[in-house]
């Protein structure tokens, strides 16, 4: 599906569809509305008066136009009173629209962003209507061989109408970027729905290369043997019991000079059975998301490099998956990370934290300014925060004052959780100088202290994304399945850093 921007009158558009908007308790209508009802002879406003329509958030209501306008349709859609017109409330009330207008089978559509420019200006509402559009009509159904499981209806067009000729220039910016936030994350998605038979570590780092010729970003990948000389022995000892050989990924964007670049390291965990601490059968099938952190440093890589922000910035996917056999890692065992720390792993299912330990190292050896690290990690981020904010950690206020920042722009929510020293004591060992699980309490936190210890003194932040990694329906900007969070907070993260 193709969106741009045009000026012009809404009810002169060659389409099939045209979209309006009204407001909850509107009864004057303005603008596009206004210019549409005119010409179906008052229609929307009967309907206004009748109470058929109250406009309230996410209300669709379809007129046929019979031949008053060059399109078939027309369909009015609420935004809700004052309250509901933010960035993320367009946002996503454009992805359930686009839904709605698939299922109508819509076709070529116009629509007025007249309501969202006058409530965030014209860049702000190109880019939560993009985002809302590109986001809501994701579907994951490439495995499906029969047509009946995909849908029959199609939006195969979209053409955000800016009445005022001043805010053109300023929605073709949102538009930009709305495009790449939304591609970004839908190609995060579609990593991380597909089964782990066919995304493995091989298949990572051949995306990770396709994306690096297409979009120019330099890639890098560790094999083994480098890997070993480097001194990745955490994260090697979780790639001891899998066939499939561990890839470590490397990806630049190269847009600041000589400044030290931000790191984002992604968990890259392609099937995780927890390997001899074997996690139990039901529902092991979602650990084909155990990845998700890496598909997100992807599809934020994707989108800086379209973006092209004035800095830095150091992508970094520790690819292996973690499986029992007859070389896998033991409860016991002790090994030594790339900075030399020597490692306890009484639990081989916390195996996160162990590739991450040398994703931070590596990225601490490069140079990085900060780094920020994206994990499905721990269960107990669900308990804690449920599926709607990620679980975040820091040892720098000033960095995540910097993704508080992002995410707010992003609509990605997140939550700030403690990071008291004496949680650190629980992952004490009595044999090495870590062990890499403190047990069941505070067991994100715990996780997060380890992290820490391997980030040292560079500015750090933790994304626990475990419980939002995928969504069981489709609301919103979400759709069932993997969600691509956090992709847009990193990206944004980038643009603000460029900014400065």
């Amino acid at each position: 599906m193709d969106v741009t921007v045009s000026g012009g009158s809404i009810v002169n558009q060659q389409v099939d569809t045209v979209v309006v908007e009204v407001g909850d308790g509107q009864r004057r209508l303005t603008g596009a509305a206004a210019q549409i009802d005119a010409a179906l002879d008052g229609a929307i406003a009967d309907m206004l008066r009748s109470g058929f329509f109250a406009g309230r958030a996410g209300e669709v209501v379809t007129l046929l136009t019979r031949g008053a306008l060059p399109a078939a349709r027309v369909v009015v859609h609420g935004i809700g009173g004052a309250t509901a017109r933010t960035e993320d409330g367009f946002r996503n009330r454009a992805g359930n629209l686009g839904r709605a207008l698939r299922g109508l089978n819509a076709g070529r559509v116009a629509t007025s962003t007249q309501a969202a420019s006058d409530a965030i200006g014209g860049e702000g509402a190109a880019r939560a209507w993009t985002e809302g559009l590109i986001l809501g009509l994701y579907r994951f159904d490439k495995h499906h061989t029969s047509a009946a499981d995909r849908p029959r209806g199609t939006v195969s067009a979209v053409t955000l109408i800016e009445a005022t000729g001043t805010r053109l220039a300023a929605a073709r910016r949102g538009l930009e970027t709305g495009t790449a936030l939304a591609e970004g994350t839908n190609l995060a998605r579609d990593l991380g729905n597909e089964p782990a038979n066919l995304m493995t570590p091989t298949h990572m780092a051949e995306r990770a290369q396709a994306l690096a010729e297409a979009s120019g970003l330099d890639c890098t990948i560790i094999e083994r043997a480098e890997a070993e000389r480097l001194g990745m022995g955490s994260y090697l000892s979780v790639a001891n019991g899998s066939v499939q050989p561990p890839k470590f990924i490397v990806l630049r964007h190269r847009g600041g000079g000589r400044a030290r670049p931000l790191a984002l390291v992604g968990k890259g965990i392609t099937f995780d059975t927890g390997g001899i601490s074997l996690k139990p059968g039901a529902g092991m099938e979602r650990m084909k998301g155990d990845m998700t952190g890496a598909a997100a440093m992807l599809g934020a890589m994707q989108a800086i490099a379209r973006l092209q922000p004035a800095t830095n910035v150091l992508g970094i996917a520790p690819c292996t998956e973690n499986m029992p056999s007859g070389s896998a890692t033991k409860p016991g065992d002790v090994v030594y990370a790339m900075d030399g720390q020597s490692i306890e792993i009484l639990n081989t299912d916390a195996e996160g934290r162990l590739v991450l330990a040398d994703g931070l190292g590596y990225a601490r050896r490069e140079g990085a300014s900060a780094l920020v690290d994206i994990a499905t990690l721990t269960g107990a981020m669900n308990v804690a925060l449920g599926n709607v904010r990620i679980g975040t950690f820091t040892n720098n206020d000033r960095l995540h004052a910097e993704v508080e920042r992002a995410s707010a722009v992003s609509g990605e929510r997140i939550w700030r959780m403690p990071m008291d020293a004496e949680y650190g004591d629980l992952i004490k060992s009595d044999v090495a100088d870590v062990k890499n699980t403190g047990g069941a309490p505070a067991g994100s936190i715990t996780a997060a202290k380890f992290l820490e210890k391997f980030a040292h003194d560079t500015p750090w932040v933790h994304m626990d994304i475990a419980a939002v990694m995928d969504s069981d329906r489709d609301t919103g900007v979400l759709v069932k399945g993997n969600t691509g969070r956090p992709v847009r907070t990193l990206v944004h993260l980038a643009l603000g850093r460029a900014r400065g």
